[in-house]
């Protein structure tokens, strides 16, 4: 069997890691690795990380901006790609213009499909955008959906996928946590040093649909949190300049804020495991958090993992600088809600879900 797995982003490095390590130590199996560079040279050092090189690069695509040519390239690469591999599965991971274009181009070559982490909903397609659109998109190409959530498989079911081309496996980035946390433990690895009687607050923003005005309001918000002066903020910045100069322009002056360039993973779960609070529009850190027992403030209107926030232990604030506040200072200052919020628990998986994927595409 040969498994083409297509990846384009620092996220989808670090769920996929584990399906490719675990594909490669499998007999009969050839699990040939093609990167897109979605996020130029991002993903790569994230595989490097786990050990993994990739086989095929197809070279960075249109600058940012341009969907249209972005996804129109990656189409047409990735076929050539196919049709040299000749692969019997095409294995793409999430909502990424990488996962739609790996979905689309194996489709056109009569290759079957499988998606990981199928099934995510916010409803909205406004919101993530235009990931929604890509996930939905997606699951009307694959043949076979890795969905990480019984939620997520309820979705697809509402949506006509036969229960038969379903499987329920766990969220593979709670696999690559799950190493992550133990290769921390052996190292001892560290945070940066932590400012004394401060309390660490992790600041991330990069969605799209946030772009300018929205960032900036997040900004706003978590400026007013640190002005509180009991609190160090630690924002690490997306590389996208549309992301970052927002953050930049409200915070770079402020004596509580440190904003830090992008991070490798393993630095990235030190700071997680540090914070006593979390910000974050990400979809990845939603699932992290609870795993490592951190209260997190989603900023934005709707999220596809409602899970944490049915659980109690992530809120939706939006991107409103005085919803972000008073519920950062709820969290800080109410030792009740604080407990509530930073209770451990594991709504995305087990860290076993790599293993059901391989075994499932066996069968």
């Amino acid at each position: 069997m040969v498994v083409l797995t297509v990846l384009g982003t620092r996220p989808e490095a670090i769920k996929l890691a584990p399906v490719i390590r675990r594909l490669g130590a499998t007999a009969g199996v050839r699990s040939p690795v093609c990167v897109t560079f979605q996020h130029d040279g991002l993903p790569a050092d994230v595989l490097l990380a786990f050990g993994i090189r990739p086989d095929v690069a197809i070279g960075a695509p249109p600058p940012d901006g341009a969907l249209t040519a972005r996804i129109g390239a990656m189409v047409a690469r990735l076929g050539a790609v196919i049709a040299a591999v000749r692969p019997d599965w095409v294995l793409v991971q999430g909502d990424t213009g990488t996962a739609l274009a790996g979905a689309l181009a194996g489709f056109y070559a009569r290759v079957k499909v499988a998606h990981i982490e199928a099934g995510l909903r916010s409803f909205d397609l406004a919101a993530p955008w235009p990931e929604e659109m890509h996930r939905r998109l997606i699951a009307e190409l694959a043949d076979l959906h890795f969905a990480p959530t019984e939620q997520a498989r309820r979705n697809l079911l509402a949506e006509g996928v036969a229960d038969a081309r379903i499987a329920v496996t766990g969220n593979t980035g709670i696999d690559a946590l799950h190493e992550a946390v133990a290769r921390l433990d052996r190292a001892r690895g560290a945070a940066p040093p932590q400012v004394a009687n401060r309390r660490t607050v992790l600041v991330t923003q990069h969605r799209r649909e946030s772009f300018g005005a929205g960032i900036a309001r997040v900004a706003e918000g978590v400026r007013r949190i640190a002005d509180r002066g009991d609190v160090e903020v630690l924002f690490p910045l997306h590389p996208n300049p549309a992301a970052r100069a927002p953050a930049q322009a409200a915070l770079g002056a402020h004596p509580a804020v440190r904003l830090l360039g992008p991070q490798d993973y393993l630095a990235f779960v030190a700071l997680m495991r540090r914070a006593a609070l979390i910000l974050t529009d990400s979809g990845g850190v939603q699932e992290e958090a609870p795993v490592l027992g951190k209260p997190l403030l989603v900023t934005r209107e709707t999220t596809e993992r409602m899970e944490g926030v049915e659980a109690g232990t992530a809120l939706l604030v939006g991107t409103d600088p005085g919803r972000i506040e008073a519920a950062a200072a709820r969290v800080l200052d109410d030792e009740g809600a604080y407990r509530a919020m930073s209770r451990t628990h594991s709504p995305y998986g087990d860290g076993r879900a790599a293993e059901r994927i391989v075994r499932r595409l066996l069968a």
